[in-house]
């Protein structure tokens, strides 16, 4: 399986990015996507996660400000980032899982935010 990450940049503070990741299999049946990210020096940490019955869970420090959607007609999951700030500089991937079996990784998308 390949996710293939995009739509990551360079913003200034306040502004908007929307992150999307196109999987080379089909996520109709895919029972968790979505979307982690590291920063330097940090731990990898989770941002937004779509379980399989449809239920989002949101890490508390983008509550309000992101929004985690799937496509099953295109296999996209993606990530509606508003009010970008400074200390949301990482790197994003994407996830998928299908049943009980590893989860699939993206290669990564820089977001930078600068103040």
């Amino acid at each position: 399986v390949q996710l293939q990450a995009s739509g990551g940049g360079l913003v200034q503070a306040g502004e908007s990015l929307r992150l999307s990741c196109a999987s080379s299999r089909s996520i109709f049946r895919a029972t968790r996507l979505g979307w982690y990210r590291q920063a330097p020096g940090k731990q990898r940490e989770m941002v937004a996660l779509i379980q399989s019955d449809a239920g989002k869970n949101y890490a508390d420090f983008v509550k309000g400000r992101f929004t985690a959607s799937r496509d099953n007609s295109k296999n996209t999951v993606a990530l509606q980032m508003n009010s970008l700030q400074v200390e949301d500089t990482a790197v994003y991937c994407c996830y998928i899982q299908w049943g009980l079996t590893p989860g699939s990784w993206g290669q990564g998308t820089q977001v930078t935010v600068s103040s």
